[in-house]
């Protein structure tokens, strides 16, 4: 007995210093593709931050973003946390179907602060300015949660926040979405929308800003990748949920008009980069799939379509990627601005004489945390 309890802690001394050694040596990765986020760098050692106790936190991080087999024991402490009946893992609930991810309730100063920069730049715009608010999985599939999950009603929330913004028109696609649930208009490990769930919102929006829609049967679909697994995965790394399809869908009739310029701003103010078409298919053989809708977030993109029509300003979230190629077939351009990558004020940088028309859209979510539409400088 005491020669077994010898060789087991001699074993468990020898795989720990193993993997510290491997660790130590082995080739170390900037970036994590299944987690989608860059990994800590080995910090900089100062007294100061010796002391402070900043060197060593820092340390710690290092050290577990780098750890040998990091990612297949984050994946068994979830199925662990699974089976010990944990609710949610990293802010995500793992349903039998999909993944769903854990909102916050609303702070109402935020709310009130938001609601206040739509409505002053309603008043800087002086032009039609249409304003829709989707709803995330955690309201249409409320009903998958765990039983008494906080959740807050992101319908009442939605609704409260319209009968505050003056100025404006507000899309609804609540109701589309809600009506459609049993459809795939939401990635099942991504915290997006899908395509489909986008083109309802198209449909909600044409009749609000006086274009006619296209019919479904005007785009053919092509399933371009059928691996996807997103941003959910990523903080779960949570095998169980079939991984899902992205789907584009390309007007039939495209080859009878140019293909669309994109202009992609990295930094307002330097020149942008030129891009032919609205998709970045270089993303369907990474993990970041959903990039492939006008690649990763940028602060300013601005689309020559081809078409005849207005001028759209398209203030967004990501939730915006995958929605605004439907709109492409009506403007002839469309500018999206992402207040989350700029410093500078909105009335710097799309001057209303430049648009038609205004769109903002942001998913419930993104609009609880808090956006930035200001119209004066900070």
């Amino acid at each position: 007995m005491n020669k077994a309890k010898l060789i087991t802690i001699l074993l468990f001394f020898g795989i720990s210093a193993g993997a510290g050694i491997a660790t130590a040596v082995l080739p170390k990765e900037s970036f994590s593709e299944n987690q989608n986020r860059y990994l800590a760098q080995f910090p900089k050692f100062t007294a100061k931050r010796l002391f402070s106790g900043a060197y060593t936190d820092d340390l710690e991080n290092y050290i577990s973003d780098h750890f040998i087999m990091r990612e297949k024991m984050s994946e068994v402490k979830t199925n662990s946390d699974i089976l010990t009946g944990k609710k949610d893992v990293n802010g995500i609930y793992i349903t039998g179907s999909r993944l769903i991810e854990k909102i916050d309730p609303p702070d109402d100063a935020v709310t009130q602060r938001n609601i206040g920069y739509i409505n002053d730049f309603a008043e800087f715009f002086g032009k039609p300015v249409f304003v829709m608010l989707v709803p995330t999985q955690a309201e249409i599939y409320r009903d998958e949660l765990p039983p008494n999950a906080p959740n807050p009603d992101q319908k009442k929330y939605i609704e409260k926040v319209s009968s505050q913004l003056t100025k404006v028109s507000m899309i609804d696609v609540y109701g589309s979405l809600s009506a459609s649930s049993n459809e795939y208009i939401y990635y099942r490990t991504d915290h997006h929308w899908t395509t489909h769930g986008a083109f309802y919102a198209y449909q909600a929006a044409a009749k609000k800003m006086g274009f006619e829609a296209q019919t479904e049967d005007h785009f053919d679909h092509r399933h371009s990748a059928n691996d996807f697994r997103g941003t959910f995965y990523s903080k779960t790394l949570y095998n169980g949920i079939k991984p899902d399809t992205l789907d584009i869908w390309i007007p039939s009739e495209r080859s009878s008009i140019p293909e669309p310029k994109l202009y992609v701003y990295n930094d307002i103010g330097a020149e942008p980069e030129e891009h032919s078409g609205l998709y970045f298919n270089e993303f369907l053989e990474r993990k970041d799939k959903y990039s492939v809708f006008f690649g990763q977030n940028q602060p300013l993109i601005k689309i020559e379509t081809g078409t005849e029509g207005g001028r759209l300003l398209v203030i967004k979230d990501s939730y915006a990627h995958c929605f605004v190629p439907f709109l492409t077939e009506h403007y002839s351009e469309i500018t999206m601005i992402d207040t989350r990558y700029v410093q500078t004020s909105i009335n710097e940088l799309a001057d209303p004489e430049n648009f038609d028309q205004a769109l903002i859209l942001y998913n419930a979510s993104t609009f609880m945390d808090g956006i930035t539409i200001r119209t004066t400088p900070t």
